[in-house]
């Protein structure tokens, strides 16, 4: 009895361990295709990861150009070209010169006198290739040689021949690359001044430079108030009367050629005699200069390219100027030229601390003309040039002009 029951018994345990090895087999089933299934949502996720393409499309940018036009660009182009008078100018202030791909004519040309701190610090600009004639007469199928991603094209104030809307889109229809217009802007009034920052600030935004465009624009505006606040008590009644005469727009100019609205003497709160004339840049009469007779006289010395020491000789030689009082009391200075391919504001900049030291010396002791100019042309430029720029005339800029 014992050993029938020791049998069954046995069978019984046999059994048993049997349907447990089996319901372990089961859950080593089961947590294996647990384990397969967790792996589902790592390959969606190497999936999404693949898929950059899409991504990396949508990294292009899309801007509100300077004449409302929206206009799609990629979002990390390296090559560039500029169009249009001073274009060039702002692409180095934003330090991207190495995105050039091509220039126009003007960058090849070789200037017996070299009026621009951003050619004088990159001479390497007249080696790059072609792109058309100057002020943004463009060549479309040598704009597409170059191949560049992004056309940047500037229009500026008075130029009758500025682009327009219609002309952008005829180049990008053209080239079938962006193009992004926009109004050069000035100093001269706050309209204007808000029109040359978010010009600079699209161009940084095209080409990646978001953070210089900014340290451009606060370098500007703490300059304009260092100089105003230098000056921003002097009484109206002891404020000096002062002229620009010589300014150059489109080539040298006499002595009749003045600005109403000359940035410097606004800055160092001067008293322009001939504000009022207009907005932008006059041809006064003889007669008005001499009935408006200022304390001192300030020659664009790139008067000099006209010949016969242009509007310096004219205060020499000129019968009907010789009862200026300025011309007789030795307050006739050199500045340097700022209207050279559209205006160089880190000129305009400099010559006001140079404006400054001759009005009110006592008010910018601590500043050197010529070193004040160096740095100024130094962040804008790259390089401390003003001898050699002020060498291209003769080395009379910042200095007493003597008659």
């Amino acid at each position: 009895m014992k050993l029938n029951y020791s049998n069954k018994l046995n069978k019984i345990i046999l059994i048993g361990l049997l349907i447990a090895a089996l319901v372990m087999t089961s859950g080593c089933a089961e947590d294996s295709a647990s384990s397969d299934n967790s792996e589902a949502p790592v390959q969606v996720e190497a999936s999404a990861v693949v898929d950059t393409g899409e991504v990396a499309e949508s990294a292009d940018l899309t801007i509100t150009d300077g004449f409302g036009r929206e206009v799609t660009i990629p979002g990390n182009a390296e090559r560039v070209v500029c169009s249009g008078a001073g274009c060039l100018r702002y692409l180095v202030y934003l330090q991207a010169e190495d995105y050039i791909a091509g220039v126009d004519s003007m960058e090849k040309k070789e200037n017996e006198i070299e009026g621009r701190p951003y050619a004088i610090a990159n001479p390497q600009l007249k080696d790059y290739p072609l792109i058309g004639e100057a002020k943004g007469k463009d060549d479309p199928e040598k704009i597409i040689e170059v191949n560049p991603e992004i056309i940047l094209k500037s229009s500026t104030i008075g130029q009758a021949s500025d682009p327009t809307a219609a002309d952008a889109d005829a180049l990008q229809g053209k080239t079938g690359i962006p193009v992004i217009s926009f109004p050069y802007g000035s100093l001269n009034n706050e309209k204007q001044r808000d029109e040359m920052y978010s010009s600079l600030r699209m161009m940084g935004d095209a080409v990646g430079k978001q953070e210089r465009a900014e340290e451009v624009i606060d370098y500007i505006d703490a300059t304009m108030h260092d100089l105003e606040s230098r000056t921003a008590d002097i009484p109206e009644s002891e404020r000096k009367t002062v002229y620009i005469g010589g300014v150059s727009l489109s080539g040298a100019h006499g002595i009749i050629s003045t600005e109403p609205t000359y940035a410097p003497f606004l800055w160092v709160n001067a008293n322009n005699v001939a504000a009022g004339v207009s907005t932008e840049h006059a041809d006064v009469a003889k007669e008005a200069l001499v009935a408006w007779d200022p304390e001192y006289i300030f020659i664009d010395v790139g008067t000099l390219q006209l010949g016969n020491e242009g509007a310096i000789g004219e205060l020499k030689n000129d019968a009907s100027l010789a009862g200026l009082s300025a011309a007789k009391n030795g307050k006739v200075y050199g500045v340097i030229p700022y209207n050279f391919y559209s205006t160089n504001y880190e000129s305009v900049l400099a010559n006001a601390y140079f404006v400054g030291k001759v009005l009110y010396p006592e008010r910018f002791e601590d500043i050197d003309p010529e070193a004040k100019a160096d740095e100024i042309y130094t962040f804008f430029v790259g390089k401390p040039v003003f001898t050699d720029l002020n060498g291209q005339y003769n080395n009379l800029g910042f200095k007493q002009i003597p008659l």
